[in-house]
């Protein structure tokens, strides 16, 4: 079959190309029972997640990388990547050309003293699993984990590429369409990068925090721990059950009176010891009858009688 005078396949369509993919594909699903898995994206933007468009800065940071790129976003766009699988250090893909291309990513594991002083270096920065793969990061994290010599991404001397194609080229535009569809995924599933690295994204989450909340409350000299019941929770992974807010029963105690009562029997009593006069302690101590005096006195004299 004669393609040209300068032997290029003619083109075809890229909805014919993938009407064909996806017959290749049934035929594949039929045979080994696999589902595939295709990149599908909304609008041109190929990733919109903190992940997704690290891993994608990363690719373009590296000029061994740029020459091909540029046709493999024009591949991952218009939906060539008919699937793509990420396993623990590999990705696989099938991306539709031509034909119906195998491509095989293979990516080293992080190195151990590369993934401890990563640890060591967000030790205590990143508080949760999900503040990690949400990208909820400060700027010192965003350093540490997308630096392009001793961060999470492979370098290129780390990924050995393979592609079915007749294209010459280690990186062809079908290999670079299943790399930026890597970035497409990792928006859907940011924890897909921990699984091609071999590394295990709990091991960035601070796991001295409880200890670190404790030496704090007692760092000063003599005091006491001011840790909240909620904070208590927090530190040792722990419900405490909530405090009762009913009140203490009352000890029995006579009920007060009313304002107006209370003052009506104030005066009362202020009257009745005006009356009351004190006796005389001359007449205790000599035995004699008290002698009434003031009102009382006069009212116990007697009537003189008249006379005649």
């Amino acid at each position: 079959m004669s393609w040209g005078n300068y032997g290029w396949r003619p083109y075809v369509p890229v909805a014919q190309r993938r009407a064909k993919a996806a017959r290749e594909l049934a035929k594949l699903a039929k045979k080994s029972g696999a589902t595939a898995s295709p990149v599908l994206l909304e609008g041109r933007a190929i990733a919109r997640t903190f992940w997704g468009k690290a891993w994608c800065d990363n690719l373009e940071a590296y000029s061994d990388f740029s020459n091909r790129l540029p046709r493999g976003r024009t591949y991952v766009r218009n939906g060539s990547v008919v699937d793509l699988q990420i396993s623990k250090g590999q990705v696989t893909a099938r991306v539709s050309g031509s034909d119906l291309y195998r491509i095989t990513i293979k990516i080293k594991p992080l190195a151990p003293a590369l993934w401890k002083a990563l640890q060591t270096e967000c030790a205590g920065k990143i508080d949760s699993l999900i503040e990690l793969l949400q990208g909820k990061l400060s700027s010192a994290v965003m350093q540490i984990v997308t630096r392009h010599d001793r961060g999470l991404f492979p370098s290129p001397k780390e990924i050995d590429l393979d592609c079915s194609c007749p294209d010459w080229a280690d990186l062809c535009k079908h290999v670079a369409a299943s790399l930026y569809g890597v970035g497409a995924r990792l928006d859907e599933n940011p924890g897909l990068l921990f699984l091609l690295r071999g590394v295990d994204p709990t091991d960035l989450v601070s796991q001295v925090s409880a200890a670190e909340a404790v030496r704090q409350t007692t760092a000063a000299p003599g005091a006491a721990p001011t840790l909240s019941e909620a904070e208590v929770a927090d530190v040792f992974g722990i419900e405490l059950e909530p405090r009762s807010s009913a009140p203490l029963p009352a000890t029995e105690l006579p009920e007060p009176l009313p304002p107006v009562a209370a003052q009506v029997n104030a005066r009362t009593d202020k009257r009745r010891a005006q009356k009351k006069k004190p006796v005389s302690r001359r007449s205790i101590a000599s035995g004699q009858t008290p002698v009434a005096t003031g009102a009382r006195a006069r009212r116990a004299k007697p009537k003189k009688s008249l006379k005649r």
